[in-house]
């Protein structure tokens, strides 16, 4: 094997070991191969995002902006273990976006089975004293729109092949029928409405300190070796390059304009297009 080859298998096997688990391949191949119609068309606007490498990026932001609610922050706090288990989290959200945009719509229907049964275990208390339940249509819809703004914003800006509107607008609709089938209601099915979504839920966002706890967490003590965190930061900061600028100071993140448009849009550039060239790597494609 040629030593460009090597590193490139060693970074793809790395990548998907992260994001996807020791299996990857069985799944992959289980969810890609099996026969049945499939909930969206091949080279669809939702296959092409949730495919990109941009969705590293894309994941990071939804993360860090879903913190923001503090219902949806409480619920992460006390039952996602972020902490004792982050990769493994990280994983079965990776495979449930994978076999509802990927996979057959038998598959698709389990798996958003099994999410509503986790869901309708989640409930407690939050820190200001309100109850939370991770079934509720409300909370459920911010988690959505949190997740597709950051997903289409990191495919736009970083994506092989940006979406025309059309395409963007189709993108939100498609994601809406997974939305629906978990339990959100009042989803948006187009930008404009997904704008309109985001901003209707701001004043019911605040800087907690569980979010900027989990803000800290996630950028900057991921349980990583340390030949990995340089990189790691450098997606960390692409992330937050994206996060609109009233999202920052409640979770005490930094808004730079002049460097994000600049070095970090750079960097951000880099950093996708060496992840989609490692992730492209033969023999095995990730999901």
């Amino acid at each position: 094997m040629m030593p460009v080859e090597l590193v490139r298998s060693v970074l793809a096997d790395a990548l998907i070991d992260r994001i996807a688990g020791a299996d990857a391949d069985r799944r992959r191949d289980r969810i890609l191969d099996a026969a049945g119609p499939r909930w969206f068309e091949d080279g669809s606007p939702i296959r092409r995002v949730h495919g990109d490498a941009a969705m590293f990026v894309g994941g990071l932001r939804a993360l860090l902006l879903q913190l923001l609610h503090p219902l949806a922050i409480a619920g992460v706090a006390e039952y996602s273990g972020y902490r004792g288990d982050p990769w493994g989290r990280l994983q079965r959200t990776s495979e449930f976006l994978a076999v509802t945009t990927f996979g057959t719509a038998s598959d698709a229907e389990q798996a958003v089975t099994r999410v509503r049964g986790v869901h309708e275990r989640v409930r407690g208390v939050a820190p200001d004293g309100r109850p939370f339940a991770a079934s509720d249509p409300h909370l459920l819809a911010w988690v959505h729109v949190a997740e597709v703004d950051s997903f289409l914003t990191a495919y736009q800006r970083y994506g092989v092949q940006p979406l025309t509107p059309a395409e963007a607008d189709e993108y939100v609709a498609q994601t809406a029928r997974v939305a629906h089938a978990l339990g959100a209601e009042d989803v948006p099915t187009s930008q404009k409405e997904l704008a309109a979504t985001i901003a209707g839920y701001r004043p019911e966002l605040h800087g907690t300190a569980q979010a900027r706890d989990a803000a800290r967490y996630l950028l900057l003590s991921p349980p990583l070796p340390l030949p990995a965190r340089p990189a790691y930061a450098t997606l960390a900061a692409v992330a937050v390059g994206l996060l609109p600028w009233w999202a920052r100071w409640p979770l005490r993140l930094p808004w730079l304009p002049i460097a994000e448009a600049t070095v970090v849009r750079a960097v951000g550039h880099t950093a996708t297009g060496t992840i989609r060239w490692a992730m492209t790597a033969p023999p095995r494609p990730a999901v």
